[in-house]
C-alpha cells in the first residue's frame, strides 16, 4: 500500500467521528444535525476520490470497510425497516408464513418474541411483508443466531451485509482490471456516504443485489452462464428490482442463448421460491405491491408534477391511475433502452464491450427511478454501482443530493419539503443533460477531427 500522507489519517478520524455520531448519536428526524454532518461527510469524500492514486486503493478499501464496521454494534436510527425484518424472521423461526397473514393476526398467537411491543415498531402493520425469500433466509439466519435480541440479530445481518460488501469489491476490482477502468473508480463506490450508511449502517438489502448482479456479469464475462444465471436470480431473490435487467440481457443474447439463460435463471427462482409458491401468499404479496405503488409516495420526480395536474384538472390525488401509467411508460422506456441496436451477444462475449450492458442497465434503472412513486436514498446505491464502470457521474451527484429526503422526517412523522425535493431533481437532471450533452460534443469534435 506504500507510506500514506499524514492528511489522510486526519481525514480518516473525522470522517468515523461523522458516522460515529450517526450510528450512535442522531435520531433521523434530528435534520439540523443529520444533514450538516452528511454534508461534511460527503464533501471529505469528494475530496479523497478526487486525490486516491492507484497505488493507494487497497489502503481506502480496507479504510471503506472499517467506516462500515462502525455501525456494527448499534441499532439503525434513520430506518425502521429491520423490525419487520426481525418480526418476518421470528415467524420462520416459530414455524409460521409471514406471507400468511398481517402482523395484528400473528400478536394473539402467543409466539416467541412477537408481541405488541415488537409489533408496535413496526412501520407498516397493516401490510402483508414483500421481501422475497434471499431476504427472508437472512431474516431467519438472524433470528436463529440471536432468537431474544434485537441488537444480537441486527449484528448477524450486519455482518451479512459487511461480507456482502466485501464481495462486491472484489467483482468491482476483477471487472475494472478487465475493462481496463481506472481502478479508482471502486472508490466512488466504496467509500461513498449514502453506500455506507444505508447499506451497512440502516441494513437495506441492496447490498446482497449489488454483489449478485455483478457477479452476473462477472461469471458472464469468463464464460460461467449457468453460475451467471444463478446469481441473477439470487439478486432477484434478494429484491425485485434486478428483473428490470433481463431484457438488455435478451436484446444481446438473441433469443436461442436467452432461453438456455433463461430456464436455468426461472428453475432457480422457483427453488428459491418454492416456500412461498402458494395462491395466498402470492395474493398477499401482490396486494402489498399494489399498495405500494398505488398508495405511497416519497420523494419522486415526475409523478409529483402529474399529481399536481390532477390536483389542477379533477381536484385530488390521482395516484391510483397515475401509479401504474408512469409504470407502464417507464416499462415500454426500459425495453426501447434494451433492445436498442448496436448491442450482439457477438459483442457482448467480447470484455471490452461488455460496460455497454452495464450502461443499458443503468439507463433502465434511471428510467425506473425517474418514474416511480417511491424513491429511498438507498435504492440508487445500486444506480452508483452500475456508474462506476461507465463516464457517467450524475449517480454521484445523486447519492449527495438525495440525503436532502431526509429532512422531511420529524418527532410526529414525515412531512416532505418539496422545495428540497425539486433542488434534488433539477440539480441532478441539470448535471445528467451536462454529461450528455458534453459527451455529444466530445463525439463530435473527435469526428471532426478525424476529417
Amino acid at each position: 500500500m506504500g507510506r500514506q500522507k499524514p492528511l489522510y489519517y486526519v481525514l480518516i478520524i473525522i470522517v468515523a467521528t461523522g458516522y460515529g455520531f450517526i450510528a450512535f448519536s442522531i435520531e433521523r428526524w434530528e435534520t439540523r444535525y443529520l444533514i450538516p454532518v452528511y454534508g461534511i461527510l460527503f464533501m471529505l469524500y469528494g475530496w479523497i476520490i478526487r486525490d486516491a492514486q492507484p497505488g493507494n486503493v487497497s489502503f481506502w478499501l480496507i479504510t471503506a470497510l472499517l467506516f462500515r464496521m462502525i455501525f456494527l454494534f448499534s441499532l439503525p436510527t434513520l430506518s425502521d425497516d429491520f423490525y419487520r425484518f426481525i418480526w418476518d424472521g421470528r415467524l420462520w423461526n416459530a414455524g409460521y408464513h409471514p406471507f400468511a397473514e398481517l402482523p395484528s393476526s400473528y400478536v394473539q398467537h402467543g409466539i416467541t418474541g412477537i408481541d405488541q411491543a415488537l409489533f408496535s415498531k413496526l412501520n407498516s402493520p397493516e401490510y402483508f411483508t414483500i421481501y422475497p425469500p434471499i431476504s427472508q433466509f437472512v431474516f431467519w439466519l438472524s433470528v436463529k443466531i440471536s432468537s431474544q435480541s434485537i441488537l444480537g440479530s441486527v449484528i448477524v445481518m450486519r455482518i451479512v451485509m459487511l461480507f456482502a460488501e466485501v464481495g462486491s469489491f472484489w467483482v468491482m476490482h476483477k471487472l475494472l482490471r478487465q475493462f481496463g477502468l481506472p481502478s479508482t473508480n471502486i472508490l466512488i463506490y466504496a467509500l461513498n456516504p449514502l453506500v455506507i450508511i444505508e447499506l451497512t449502517g440502516n441494513l437495506h438489502f441492496e447490498a446482497l443485489v449489488i454483489f449478485f448482479v455483478l457477479l452476473s456479469v462477472y461469471l458472464l464475462l469468463t464464460n460461467h452462464w449457468i453460475g451467471s444465471a444463478l446469481s441473477l436470480a439470487a439478486a432477484v431473490g434478494a429484491k425485485l428490482v434486478p428483473l428490470i435487467f433481463i431484457p438488455a440481457l435478451v436484446g444481446a443474447m438473441g433469443v436461442k442463448k436467452s432461453i438456455r439463460f433463461g430456464a436455468v435463471t426461472i428453475l432457480f427462482l422457483l427453488v428459491l421460491f418454492f416456500p412461498l409458491l402458494d395462491w395466498q401468499v402470492f395474493q398477499s404479496m401482490s396486494k402489498s405491491l399494489g399498495l405500494y405503488f398505488n398508495k405511497f409516495e416519497f420523494n419522486a420526480s415526475l409523478y409529483y408534477l402529474v399529481r399536481e395536474y390532477g390536483f389542477w384538472k379533477y381536484g385530488y390525488n390521482i395516484i391510483q391511475t397515475a401509479g401504474w401509467k408512469l409504470g407502464l411508460i417507464a416499462g415500454i422506456l426500459i425495453l426501447l433502452v434494451s433492445f436498442r441496436k448496436g448491442l450482439t451477444w457477438n459483442h457482448l462475449v467480447n470484455e471490452n464491450t461488455f460496460p455497454s450492458l452495464i450502461t443499458k442497465w443503468m439507463w433502465s434503472l434511471s428510467i425506473y427511478f425517474l418514474f416511480t412513486t417511491i424513491l429511498h436514498p438507498w435504492y440508487i446505491t445500486t444506480l452508483l454501482a452500475l456508474s462506476i464502470f461507465t463516464t457517467y457521474r450524475f449517480p454521484l451527484v445523486w447519492t449527495g443530493l438525495i440525503f436532502l429526503s431526509y429532512a422531511g422526517y420529524n418527532q410526529h412523522g414525515f412531512q416532505e419539503n418539496l422545495w428540497l425535493t425539486t433542488l434534488e431533481y433539477l440539480v441532478v437532471i441539470g448535471y445528467l443533460i451536462f454529461e450528455l450533452k458534453s459527451k455529444q460534443a466530445f463525439a463530435f469534435l473527435s469526428k471532426k477531427n478525424e476529417t
